[in-house]
């Protein structure tokens, strides 16, 4: 490399000076210049030297195959879409007859139906494929399928006219709220608490209160079943898991009951959502532990946000299924058996639960239905943080859990119908950390009148009371014996089976 004389005091200005001598100002004449002669070798000279001149090849290059036609394609492509937009803007203008408004008709069915299949084509890439979900009991091939109802079907039935229900027996104590958990917020949230306490899930045949009802009642009301139940009948097309209910024909009467060995009391978690849990194996995360958990958090929420230990609002009679031998503290409910008329002379007995009572605003005693719900991880339940929404934009949180859990809050919202509470209570709780299901917090809490809460999540009494005198005529054609109806997984259909290994069934006099 050549040698560059140079000075420490020399301005470095520009990388390249193309003006050469010429400024425009004379005192900056030799302001980047140096005082040693640096840089002159590089000076350029203009001179007119024909002999460098040299032509340049101005031939396409030829692409290789892979990339030829590509842009041509998507030029094909807009050009196509344009001469459609005309076509149909053309079309618009003029006045067409009856046959060529159907044959124009029938032709933009077709075009949009090929732009969804094309859009689902390409949404449908990246996407978890659906899971093969299993069903709740295990189907033996001895069983045989008597008949399938699909859900749109039972989305069209109705039944008008039915009333809130007689009381004919009720039993059992309930504690009052407590208002503190009103003013219950992120900022100030407080932990879940684990309350000891023992929760009667009896089934109906084995309720002693409704095998005296039916020798009492039997000859008017012929149909008795607990309100968990009659709720998952009547949300039954809301429904993406699988369940199963037996049902026993006694002479002229219907019980509805559940299975001993059945998971039936479990509440899903995003049972509805677009994308519902599906990790496996022993994962926190797994359907059946979120179930577990969301229970979990359902009696201890319960309970917590009662005074515990204080006045008791009683009923005439006591719990029926308190036993003598049993050890520790029940938990405050109260039960109510009412019945309904659903024309015809048919009578439905169904035994409804109130968790709680509280003090109205004129004075007067309301019963409440307490219930939870819970977050476990906002990555997977719609991307919203309750502890960064729930103060602010609580609409917004109550609008996505509806979306996600819309089967668990519409049978919520029945057993409060049924029981005739006058309030039911929603309270938020969240894992205190997203990797731990064993700590939560009760973040916030509200309140709906149930028929107005029925009203916001688009649930139609007359239709669900349509459902289930649908599936009570059905199931009053069969002889006497013991049948199931279960929730097929992977389809929209109940399916009603003979469990011939279940039950034999015996026919009556």
């Amino acid at each position: 490399m050549p040698y560059q004389p140079f000075a420490k005091s020399d301005r470095l200005g520009k990388v390249a000076d193309w003006t050469g001598t010429t400024y425009q100002d004379r005192r900056a004449a030799n302001k980047y210049s140096s005082q040693f002669g640096s840089g002159t070798q590089y000076a350029y000279y203009h001179e007119e030297d024909e002999s460098t001149f040299q032509l340049v090849d101005t031939a396409r290059m030829h692409k290789p195959l892979h990339q030829r036609g590509r842009f041509r394609m998507n030029q094909q492509r807009n050009m196509r879409s344009r001469e459609r937009q005309k076509m149909v803007q053309q079309q618009q203008l003029q006045v067409l007859s009856k046959s060529a408004k159907g044959r124009e008709r029938e032709r933009m069915q077709q075009v949009r139906k090929w732009q969804k299949q094309m859009r689902q084509k390409f949404d449908n890439k990246g996407q978890v494929p659906v899971k093969h979900r299993e069903a709740s009991v295990n189907v033996r091939p001895t069983w045989k399928v008597l008949e399938e109802m699909d859900f749109p079907r039972l989305f069209k039935l109705s039944l008008p006219g039915v009333g809130e229900g007689k009381d004919v027996y009720q039993c059992g104590a309930v504690e009052f709220y407590d208002k503190a958990y009103n003013l219950v917020t992120c900022k100030n949230e407080k932990p879940l608490q684990r309350v000891n306490r023992i929760f009667h899930k009896v089934t109906t045949t084995d309720d002693p209160i409704i095998r005296q009802l039916a020798k009492t009642e039997g000859q008017t009301n012929k149909i008795f079943a607990t309100d968990a139940i009659v709720a998952c009948l009547m949300c039954a097309g809301r429904s993406v898991y699988s369940w199963d209910i037996v049902v026993q024909r006694v002479n002229d009467k219907l019980f509805f009951d559940k299975r001993d060995d059945s998971e039936f009391d479990l509440l899903t978690v995003n049972e509805t959502a677009s994308e519902p849990p599906h990790e496996e194996g022993n994962s926190i995360n797994a359907p059946r532990n979120l179930a577990l958990e969301a229970t979990f958090i359902n009696h201890n929420f319960s309970q917590q946000v009662l005074k515990m230990g204080e006045e008791k609002h009683s009923f005439e009679n006591p719990n029926p299924f308190i036993q003598e031998d049993e050890e520790g503290e029940v938990a405050s409910v109260a039960y109510r058996y009412r019945k309904f008329d659903l024309g015809d002379g048919v009578g439905l007995i169904v035994r409804c639960e109130r968790d709680g009572a509280m003090v109205g605003p004129n004075g007067e005693l309301q019963f409440v239905s307490v219930k939870a719900l819970n977050e476990w991880d906002p990555r997977f339940s719609g991307g919203i943080d309750w502890r960064q929404k729930l103060d602010t934009q609580r609409g917004a949180v109550l609008a996505n859990e509806l979306k996600n859990n819309s089967c668990k809050l519409a049978k919520w919202t029945v057993q409060a119908l049924l029981a005739g509470s006058d309030q039911i209570k929603f309270g938020y709780v969240s894992r205190l950390h997203v990797r731990d299901s064993s700590k939560h917090a009760i973040l916030g809490t509200q309140q709906f009148k149930p028929k107005e809460f029925a009203d916001q999540i688009n649930l139609n009494m007359d239709n669900a009371w349509g459902i289930l005198r649908c599936i009570i005529d059905n199931c009053m054609k069969l002889p006497e014996g013991k049948y199931l109806i279960m929730k097929d997984p992977n389809k929209g259909s109940d399916t009603r089976k003979e469990p011939s290994t279940l039950a034999k069934p015996t026919r009556g006099s």
